[in-house]
């Protein structure tokens, strides 16, 4: 009679458990990062582009006086 295969697994341990979730914050965190840097590019894009607006507006009403 044979004896059954033992199967051995490792239990991680709690490092490679921390690290583990560690991988899934940090990767969750750039999505938000990244997230927050294209919002800031195109806040800024407005502002400039508001800028422009208000410095031609400012021209203009300087230069034409009746």
């Amino acid at each position: 009679m044979q004896a059954a295969p033992v199967r051995a697994t490792a239990i991680p341990s709690f490092t490679d458990a921390l690290r583990a979730v560690e991988s899934l914050l940090m990767s969750s965190g750039q999505r938000t990062a990244r997230r927050n840097a294209w919002t800031s590019v195109l806040e800024d894009r407005r502002r400039a582009k508001d800028r422009v607006e208000a410095q031609r507006v400012l021209e203009q009403s300087f230069t034409v006086r009746p």
